[in-house]
């Protein structure tokens, strides 16, 4: 009877491996985790990324081994095509969250240096973890604060679900609101002893709080220097979504809005405000 019960948890289990081996099998388990399980830490090949199994971020982390990735990738071909690469310059991460975007343009190698800001304590636990354990720490420089047009304290909002929305701005009722540092961008760059000249791209996620962060950076949008961020008339209304154009149209000509399907040359007056959400790269 025992030897008839081994077998049969032997097969069991052999069974549950393979299922739950498969994204979807992957995707069933990873929303049945207790919630006793604070976090979680997954070898996604050339790099480990420790997550919240609760969140957005680290459940799409568990289902396909990586975040968005192939943003970053794609965002590095287009830059390496017009030769707007240079590997003694650093990179300014606005909205770092745990860190999934800045260990891809570690390990591409495509800076040499990263100043990741995240104001999300949450995330910025999981950031500095993520960074630690991937032995990057000399690479690249955490920054716990918020970015915006003045220095001190900001109401910040922290989302239950997904903490990659996280922001300046309240999203729902549940949000939970605290306060967070707030600094403006050329503040941030100098007590981290890095200067404006030495900035080779801004990349820019901070959920709808992109206005006020970039007027705090004047000097990296007079130097033109190359600028990707996602663009959220939804969270600026019309009237918001039509001066934040006429602000970086005063700095930059051309740009690539990036969509789901394809990528377009365009100007940046002419950004599509009537779409809710995309990407664009603000082009020298």
């Amino acid at each position: 009877m025992k030897s008839w019960k081994r077998r049969l948890r032997k097969w069991r289990n052999h069974l549950a491996r393979r299922v739950l081996g498969t994204r979807s099998g992957r995707e069933m388990l990873i929303n049945a985790v207790s919630p006793k399980i604070l976090s979680m830490t997954a070898d996604c090949g050339d790099h480990v990324l420790t997550f919240s199994p609760h969140d957005y971020i680290g459940r799409k982390i568990y289902r396909k081994g990586h975040f968005e990735r192939d943003h970053v990738n794609r965002l590095l071909a287009v830059l390496r095509q017009r030769a707007l690469l240079g590997p003694d310059k650093v990179l300014l991460e606005l909205g770092g969250n745990i860190g999934t975007q800045t260990l891809y343009f570690a390990l591409a190698q495509a800076f040499r240096h990263i100043v990741t800001v995240e104001p999300d304590p949450r995330n910025f636990r999981l950031l500095r973890t993520n960074i630690d354990q991937n032995n990057l720490t000399d690479h690249i420089t955490t920054v716990n604060s918020a970015a915006g047009e003045t220095s001190g304290k900001l109401d910040f909002f922290m989302h239950r679900d997904n903490h990659g929305k996280s922001s300046a701005i309240r999203q729902s009722e549940r949000d939970i609101e605290i306060k967070v540092p707030v600094l403006p961008v050329t503040v941030l760059l100098a007590e981290a002893g890095i200067a404006p000249d030495d900035i080779g791209l801004v990349w820019m996620d901070i959920e709808g709080y992109e206005p006020v962060a970039v007027r705090s950076m004047t000097p990296l949008l007079e130097q033109r220097v190359p600028f990707y961020l996602e663009f959220s008339p939804i969270f600026y209304g019309p009237e918001g979504s039509r001066a934040f154009v006429d602000h970086l149209a005063g700095f930059y000509e051309n740009c690539i809005v990036f969509l789901e399907d394809r990528q377009i040359d365009m100007k940046v007056a002419a950004l599509p405000i009537e779409i809710d959400q995309f990407d664009v790269l603000l082009l020298p």
